[in-house]
């Protein structure tokens, strides 16, 4: 075989690894986490999701699972880092509206304080602001809003904040009120949703620019194609036979529905014999 044959083979076999990596959004699960390795990739989210900057961000891997009472349930979160400030940062992404935003932000919130504070310690005052981002592809509220931030007020006067120093943050890629906003999250949303060249204009943040030239290294990356590729067909196995297991359940209790059908119509026509002769 030549040479260039054995190259255009490789090219070949490089773009059907990389074609399904291509399409994906930093909206999918599975291009949101490998990008979000990168800790300069973290802070920029961070950074355009709140309009803020921010001096140094330090994250470390074992911080993504946080363990609750033996029996009790623990999550795992997107992202999670700490500002230099010592603010900490939940990212999470949700592309599916499946009804349980505001509950699981307060059970996140739960479990991201209890680790700072040791077992008998006295006081509060190791428990760090936090913020618990949550980037939704859909508008949760309602509202058109890009941004919805929550924190704990007074009802009786809502220029008194609690103080607890915990914030809230929804994002809506399908947000309409862009004179409300800066311009750089609303650019931001657009990306997470539609991670493509033409997302990314001249005039755009250079951060965003930073952020999509990392996404795409990502999408570029045979190994990573891979290693999606491998998920992709791990996922569709494991789908099938869910699907064979409920098909093979549902069969079985049809049969038995089936035989108490038939049990009860012969009982029945039995005692109507029986009536018919006595």
């Amino acid at each position: 075989m030549s040479v260039n044959k054995q190259l255009n083979m490789q090219i070949s076999n490089e773009e059907e690894i990389l074609a399904p990596l291509r399409k994906l959004n930093l909206l999918d699960d599975f291009l949101f986490d490998v990008a979000t390795v990168d800790l300069e990739t973290c802070k920029i989210i961070l950074e355009l999701s709140l309009g803020i900057h921010i001096k140094k961000l330090s994250w470390r891997e074992g911080q993504k699972v946080v363990h609750n009472l033996p029996g009790c349930r623990g999550i795992r979160m997107d992202f999670y880092a700490v500002a230099e400030d010592g603010t900490v940062f939940d990212v999470e992404m949700q592309k599916r509206n499946e009804g349980n935003i505001p509950k699981r932000t307060r059970f996140y919130q739960a479990l991201v304080d209890s680790p700072m504070l040791k077992s008998g310690e006295r006081g509060f005052d190791n428990l760090r602001p936090t913020v618990i981002i949550v980037i939704c592809g859909f508008d949760l509220y309602g509202y058109g809003k890009y941004r919805y931030t929550f924190e704990n007020r007074c009802l009786e006067d809502l220029t008194l904040p609690l103080g607890d120093d915990c914030k809230k943050v929804i994002l809506n890629t399908k947000g309409n009120n862009k004179n409300e906003v800066e311009s750089n999250l609303v650019d931001f949303l657009n990306y997470i949703e539609n991670s493509e060249d033409e997302s990314i204009s001249e005039c755009c943040d250079e951060r965003l620019k930073n952020l999509h030239n990392k996404i795409r290294q990502i999408k570029s990356s045979v190994q990573i194609g891979v290693e999606y590729m491998k998920m992709e067909e791990r996922d569709r196995l494991i789908r099938e036979e869910a699907m064979q297991k409920g098909l093979a359940q549902g069969q079985s209790q049809g049969e038995t529905r089936m035989a108490k059908l038939v049990l009860e119509l012969t009982q029945n026509n039995v005692f109507q014999i029986w009536n018919v002769q006595h």
